[in-house]
This record gives structure tokens, sequence and C-alpha cells, in this order.
């Protein structure tokens, strides 16, 4: 699919369309996250907006934009000299060898990380709008590998009837931990001693460093594809990581303090969470430089970094 997708060809979507209408019924109203995509709300596909223009886009004005066939949803995208995909769920960078072997399409991975305690803290918060993904990310648990058992100090219990704090949402938020943390320790260590298909075609982004010095951070990413960064995307940059906003909302995407955000794992976690995630993620965590706590008083002691230097 990734393959067909980097050659900007959508005929591939007919598999996932609904039995027997040949993927005719589809547009780009029905892909790609339309109501947030900037290239589907945008002129000439919507004349909503203006893509050369940098910022966020209100998704009541994209929903009314109108159906295109993909034949000019394809037709758009081939005038791109750079496209980017955002894979959520790619377990294994391995995987992606055939198309960094392919010279034509000349891949780059960059794979954006998140201390596994922050993403726990997410994912419980979330309980309800991830439950059925969490459920999905643990049954694709390899049943040959070492199971890291649940410590009982953490209080999470499959069949607790409470749906609240320690409810079966949460019980399986942290169990896919386990499966995401495994898969990541997998990738980290082949970018460690990289093949020769994956030399120069890898990089590790930390979620902490982008929020932390976003200009920098951005630059190192835009010369690592061969691009060069504007100015208006530098200041995008700034003003979606210092604004004074916040959202307990999944998936709502809006300026805020994200220091703040990327600490609030340590408010929000119980200690025996936080001791939970990290011997899930405790071989991620030493490669990507997330320093392991050992008190309930360290944790909140917010003025000490929990960050070192990466390997990566």
């Amino acid at each position: 699919m990734l393959s067909a997708l980097y050659r900007c060809d959508l005929s591939v979507f007919q598999l996932y369309s609904p039995a027997g209408s040949g993927g005719r019924n589809l547009t780009t109203l029905g892909i790609f996250g339309a109501a947030t995509n900037k290239v589907v709300c945008s002129s000439p596909l919507c004349p909503a907006y203006r893509k050369e223009v940098v910022g966020l886009v209100d998704d009541r004005v994209c929903k009314k934009c109108p159906p295109q066939r993909l034949a000019r949803f394809e037709e758009e995208c081939r005038k791109y000299r750079t496209l980017v995909i955002k894979g959520v769920r790619v377990f294994d960078v391995a995987v992606l060898a055939p198309l960094l072997r392919d010279p034509a399409l000349d891949l780059k991975v960059i794979h954006l990380v998140r201390d596994p305690r922050a993403v726990a803290s997410s994912r419980i918060r979330s309980r309800h709008g991830l439950i059925r993904e969490s459920l999905q990310v643990v049954r694709s648990r390899d049943p040959r590998a070492h199971r890291v058992p649940f410590l009982e100090a953490a209080g999470h219990k499959l069949g607790a009837k409470k749906e609240g704090v320690g409810g079966p949402a949460d019980y399986h938020a942290l169990g896919a931990m386990e499966v995401i943390c495994n898969s990541m320790a997998k990738t980290l260590q082949t970018a460690l001693q990289p093949p020769d298909w994956l030399q120069g075609h890898y990089l590790v982004v930390r979620y902490e460093d982008l929020v932390g010095d976003p200009v920098k951070t951005l630059r190192r990413v835009y010369d690592f594809v061969g691009l060069l960064v504007s100015p208006e995307m530098e200041q995008f940059a700034l003003n979606m990581t210092s604004g004074s906003g916040s959202s307990s909302k999944p998936f709502v995407v809006s300026a805020r303090n994200a220091t703040q955000a990327a600490n609030a794992w340590r408010t929000a976690l119980t200690f025996p969470q936080i001791k939970q995630v990290e011997e899930f993620c405790y071989q991620p965590m030493a490669v990507l430089g997330y320093e392991r706590v050992n008190s309930p008083e360290e944790v909140k002691d917010l003025s000490k970094t929990l960050l070192r230097k990466p390997q990566l």
C-alpha cells in the first residue's frame, strides 16, 4: 500500500471500499483525514485555503469542501517533489526495507518518539477513545515473546468492573505499552547498527527536543530530507509549542504550552503506573535517553530533567 501511495497511485483504496462498489464512491472527502488535511482543503481541490499559507485548517470549513475524484487528487499529488506520509503503527522498520532499497523513491524515515511514560499517560487519559486500538495492539503481541508481568502495585485488573482509574480500559492501555515498546526496541536496535538500506535514511526525533527547541529541531528534520525550512514554518512551530491553551480531548491539535504537556505525565500517573511502564520500556528508554525514576519525590520534582543525551 505504501509503495502505491508514494507513487500517487490511490487505486489501492479500492481494496478498502464497500463490497460491490468497486471504489466508485471514493472521493477526496473519504481519505487522509480530509476534514483536517491542508492539501485536501486547499486550492485547487477546495477554495477554502491556500496551501502555501502556513497554518491550521478549520474542520468545520473543510467539511464543506466539494468532493473530488481520486484521479483529480492523483494529478495534484504528482506535482509535488516531496511526499510525506504519517505512519502510526509501523512496528518494525525492517518491513520498509523494500521501499528503502528502491532508488526511485529515495525514502527517508523520520521516527518521532516520546517518553513512553508520557505515551502511557496520554493513552490512559484517552482511555475510551483508544480502548479498541489498545485491544488491537495487545492482540498483535507475538505469543513467543517474553512477557513482562504486571506489577501488583500498579493496581490494574482485567476483570475490574469499575470503568475509572484502574479499570479494564487502563489495563489495556498499559498492556499496549509492552507491545509498543518491544517493537520500538527492535527498530532502535536496527538503527544502532544500520544495514546498508537504512544508512542515511533514518532519523529519530524526540518530542521533548522538538518542543524544547522547535526551530533547531525543525531545521534538523528539514536538512535531513534536503529541504529548507521557511521563516513562516519556524514561526508556526514556535506558536504551536508556546501557546497557553490545553485540551483534555484526544486527537485535538491546538497551540499549547508543549513543555508543560511534555511533563504532564509526572503529575498524572501514579508511581506504580510509572514503574510498570519502565518495566515494559526500559530498553528503548535507555537508547533514547529517558531516565528512570527511583521515588515519587523524584517524579514530582519538576526542576529535575529526566532527559539525557540519546544514543541515536
